[in-house]
């Protein structure tokens, strides 16, 4: 049963710049810079037949426009228990059609609808037994974000192994984007 998960793969500049940004933080699981990615929609353990429906159906999206990715900051999800550490990406009306559209196709095919709102990122730590403070100390000292750009000209679908989190990730199928 594969678990699988659309997203958007981090050129190896961009993930090169963002692992910089590793070390110094107690509690932090740091992921390994080639498993960097923006996920779009998890969609979880599924068997084989629902894995072949959700392949064929995101072929519909393939011709959405490609577009332009600008990671912007740092911060972290969990507030004063703080469980993970991530890179955020600039507000993109882009972007959020066309999760938008990932979302309507994949509740149409019978999945469940994504719980959390769409949060854009790139993880860069799972953290545990890290606080709060020492997160919010992390994140002042880390200097100033140099914003990071790239071109988004395909999505993907990424599948798993059930792991702690941070890979490995493997591409199963790329959808174009419209130029």
């Amino acid at each position: 049963m594969p678990r699988l998960f659309t997203g958007l793969e981090v050129p190896a500049s961009v993930a090169q710049a963002l692992a910089l940004k590793r070390g110094g933080l107690f509690g932090a699981r740091w992921i390994d810079a080639e498993n960097y990615h923006i996920t779009l929609r998890f969609i979880g353990d599924v068997d084989y037949q629902t894995a072949h429906e959700v392949t064929d159906s995101l072929d519909r999206l393939a011709h959405s426009d490609a577009f332009t990715i600008k990671i912007d900051h740092l911060a972290s999800f969990g507030g004063d228990k703080p469980r993970a550490l991530y890179a955020g990406v600039e507000n993109n009306t882009t972007l959020m059609r066309l999760q938008a559209g990932h979302e309507r196709i994949l509740q149409r095919l019978g999945l469940a609808p994504e719980g959390r709102k769409f949060v854009p990122h790139v993880a860069l730590a799972r953290l545990k037994g890290a606080n709060a403070i020492d997160v919010a100390r992390f994140l002042a000292f880390s200097g100033r974000f140099q914003p990071l750009e790239f071109p988004v000209g395909r999505f993907v679908l990424f599948s798993s192994k059930d792991s702690v989190g941070g890979g490995p990730y493997l591409v199963e199928q790329a959808y174009p984007l419209a130029a």
